[in-house]
């Protein structure tokens, strides 16, 4: 068992906070799968405050789907505690994290948020220290090895953090500049469980459950979160915790698996968001799904132009059957 502050962490597996991705619809199926904790996708300070409507959506959530941690992204102090009292107050989460990796220049150079906070160290630690006074919850924050390969910070923003009241780390160990390009240097994960007493959360270039376990043994960390390495692949989370745990070696998920999994991802978007909302959101899932399946090019360009949801379930069945009779 695992802990960050006084919420139990049951096993090392952790869903990273992906925007647009990161829905109830998604995280249910994650959870179900075995994640030991959820990060729902980040919502802005201001938009919190100002009480735009879609964004309170976006805060929503399921008892199931705990613990789960809400992610704040923002730039100013006074708006990031407001924010953070009022996400508690409405959702109750187990834990709120502090955005200080995004990269998108929409966040990072505009907004002068998320990876853009690594720039100003001592603004760091006056927004985590007044977060974590604000809340009776565990605080945590994410953050990247530095702005640039010139700006390599990520051991002394973790300290500060910690010492600013923190209950854990998350380190992409990806420069703001390197984006999603590139390889994460782990090493600095390593670097920063050694300089810290609070949980650290690696994150990176996880893909498989040999690279979970090579991470935690090459770094010392105490979790690993994964992202971009779930898409079309939510069965990664159990393969994971069935390797790490029990040393069981993953078998090849087949293509009947995957289709039901898209049948039903799709069923919860609808039921959550609505069919129209929800066959528009499903297509960036749908393309990873369908990632290296016989034929599946043409029936991703059918699902693309798509807006009814029996229509997508007709065109998967069929698709089905297709692969039934072929393979």
């Amino acid at each position: 068992m695992w802990k960050i502050g006084n919420i139990e962490i049951k096993n090392q597996v952790v869903l990273a906070p992906m925007a647009g991705i990161s829905n109830t619809a998604y995280r249910q199926i994650i959870k179900e799968m075995g994640a030991g904790l959820i990060y729902a996708e980040m919502v802005s300070d201001k938009a919190i405050c100002y009480g735009s409507e879609r964004t309170y959506e976006l805060l929503k959530m399921n008892e199931s789907e705990r613990p789960i941690a809400q992610q704040i992204f923002g730039s100013d102090l006074t708006s990031f505690v407001e924010a953070a009292k009022k996400i508690e107050d409405y959702m109750h989460p187990d834990i709120i994290d502090i955005n200080m990796g995004c990269p998108v220049p929409k966040v990072a150079v505009s907004a002068e948020a998320g990876a853009a906070l690594l720039k100003n160290p001592e603004k760091i630690k006056e927004i985590v220290s007044a977060v974590v006074k604000s809340v009776p919850i565990p605080v945590t924050v994410k953050i990247r090895s530095g702005w640039d390969e010139n700006s390599i910070n990520c051991i002394e923003v973790a300290k500060i953090c910690e010492k600013a009241g923190a209950s854990a780390i998350t380190l992409h160990a990806r420069t703001r500049s390197q984006g999603y390009s590139g390889h994460s240097d782990w090493s600095l994960i390593k670097k920063v469980k050694e300089s810290v007493n609070i949980p650290v959360i690696g994150n990176g270039d996880v893909t498989s459950c040999y690279e979970a376990k090579k991470m935690l043994l090459e770094t010392g960390c105490d979790l690993v979160m994964i992202g971009r390495g779930l898409l079309g692949n939510p069965w990664l989370i159990k393969e994971c915790n069935d390797y790490l745990n029990e040393g069981k070696l993953p078998k090849k998920v087949t293509y009947k698996e995957k289709i039901e999994m898209m049948k039903r991802h799709l069923t919860d978007l609808v039921s959550e968001k609505g069919e129209k909302n929800a066959v528009l959101e499903i297509r960036t899932h749908f393309l990873y799904y369908l990632k290296g399946l016989e034929g599946s090019s043409e029936i991703k360009n059918m699902i693309c132009k798509e807006t009814s949801y029996e229509n997508i379930i007709k065109i998967l069945d069929n698709y089905l059957n297709q692969l039934d009779n072929l393979l």
